[in-house]
């Protein structure tokens, strides 16, 4: 995909990919330059519900319980 600049500096992210990553109205764009490649990351306005079921059947409870056993080996 291909988009251009306008004279005010300004672009416009393609409809497949607002979808894919879903960007909407309000959500901010960091744009980041390590000075060979310039990455575009999207910050939905609302982050802590974007990330709301992300986690949903990884059972987090049982691999925290297995992570503090190894803990709890390796103090011994």
């Amino acid at each position: 995909m291909q988009t251009s600049i306008s004279k005010r500096g300004q672009t416009v992210v393609p409809a497949p990919i607002r979808r894919r990553y879903s960007i909407q109205e309000g959500d901010c764009l960091v744009w980041i330059d390590d000075g060979k490649v310039i990455k575009v990351i999207p910050v939905p306005a609302d982050p802590i519900r974007a990330l709301r079921g992300r986690s949903k059947g990884h059972n987090l409870y049982e691999a925290l319980m297995k992570y503090r056993a190894e803990e709890r080996q390796n103090e011994i």
